[in-house]
């Protein structure tokens, strides 16, 4: 019978291999799963932090032009309602240029960013939750998202006809919360009776259904759940998926003339609060990517912005979900983890694997800044700026970390 060598303390370097339970273990190429001894475990051992926005909106906002700039993808883009039939998903990098002096310092070989995942679905229209259009058969295609993200047409073009005949944005803002939240209604009218029948098996869901109840009484009120989740247990609701539960992100697809109206964008801002919001022009977006990184920087200097419009929306959506990232390097890979903010160690060794988690010693960590400015990290140590932080540590942004651990 063969014996597992004793359990010892290990180091991780991203990219290396490490050993659990005594075998082998590499990161497969891609990421999605582990190699154990010439075979893949599972997936779900990874611990899943990530960011997946459900990009909503009337027909002909911009929705798949904004998609088509966000994932390079050809999806069709077509003056007509519905030209999206099929729900396209697409997985965008979060700029980071910290990365990039990673990869120099340590001489890795790749860079892999912390990621965005975006699901565009068909245009939902006025009565979509009744079964008008096609945006309400696809509805469940964003029900697992982490937030919802609404295209607001904002700019001008007789070229690009508009549902309901005119530009409006407030109308069309109305327009999607109605239906989500109608949407909502009837997936919690549904819920209710099911979940009265378990509270009579087990006692201790009678609070669930109560807590259903009440989302439901602030749901008919025409309030979102999220802009209600100080008057609703949001725990309780979590299994249902409710699409008003999550939290909302715009962005205003304008023109030039809105762009660099500042009274204007405070105006569209406002009128979303406390919601984020981004400001881009879809089309020029996608005549960015066309670009040389000069040419791209001299457009972005002439329309007044200091970086592309997706990146804004990709920090936004960090934002909106209050995430961060901590970073790992070494000469395989620099690498940026995603994390909630106030993620301790061990909890941000676990979105690497479980088993970092479970067999936590401590972690090894120096800022960003300070590693940059040492130049190595043999300079970091003799230096003393790099730290041995226990299980209770609160992770930062930036934070360059080689975790110590025992399987």
């Amino acid at each position: 019978m063969q014996r597992h060598p004793p359990r010892t303390n290990r180091r991780w370097r991203p990219g290396a291999a490490h050993q659990v339970a005594g075998r082998i273990v590499r990161r497969a190429e891609g990421g999605g799963a582990h190699q154990v001894a010439g075979r893949f475990a599972s997936p779900r051992r990874m611990v899943r932090v990530s960011l997946t926005l459900g990009i909503v909106g009337l027909p002909n906002v911009g929705k798949s032009t904004l998609f088509n700039a966000l994932t390079r993808n050809d999806v069709l883009a077509a003056n007509y309602p519905f030209a999206t039939i099929e729900p396209n998903v697409g997985v965008v990098e979060l700029p980071d240029p910290r990365l990039e002096k990673l990869a120099e310092i340590f001489g890795s070989e790749r860079i892999l960013p912390a990621t965005v995942s975006f699901v565009d679905i068909a245009g939902i229209v006025k009565g979509a939750s009744e079964g008008e259009g096609l945006g309400n058969k696809f509805l469940a295609n964003i029900r697992e998202a982490d937030a919802i993200c609404q295209v607001v047409r904002v700019f001008a073009d007789d070229d690009v006809v508009h549902v309901d005949g005119r530009v409006d944005p407030a109308s069309d803002i109305g327009v999607i919360e109605t239906e989500l939240i109608l949407a909502d209604i009837q997936t919690v009218e549904k819920a209710i009776p099911r979940l009265e029948k378990e509270a009579k098996k087990d006692k201790e869901k009678a609070g669930e259904v109560e807590a259903v109840k009440n989302a439901l009484a602030v749901l008919e009120e025409g309030r979102t759940l999220f802009a209600a989740k100080g008057d609703v247990d949001m725990g309780a609701l979590r299994e249902l998926h409710l699409l008003t539960a999550k939290p909302f992100l715009y962005v205003f697809n304008a023109d030039e003339e809105v762009l660099a109206d500042e009274d204007k964008r405070a105006e569209l801002a406002s009128a979303v609060e406390p919601a984020d919001c981004v400001f881009l022009d879809a089309k020029a977006e996608s005549d960015l990517l066309e670009l040389d990184e000069e040419s791209r920087n001299e457009l972005l200097a002439e329309i007044g912005q200091t970086e592309p419009g997706l990146n804004s929306l990709a920090r936004a959506g960090f934002r909106t979900l209050g995430l961060q990232t901590y970073l790992t390097a070494g000469p395989k890979e620099s690498r940026a983890w995603t994390i909630p903010k106030g993620a301790t160690a061990p909890q941000a060794a676990g979105v690497i694997h479980t088993d970092f988690e479970r067999g936590f010693i401590k972690a090894e960590i120096v800022s960003f800044a300070d590693l940059v400015e040492c130049g190595s990290m043999a300079e970091a140590k003799a230096k003393g700026k790099v730290r041995q932080e226990g299980k209770d540590y609160i992770m930062h942004d930036g934070d360059v970390v080689e975790f110590k651990f025992n399987v």
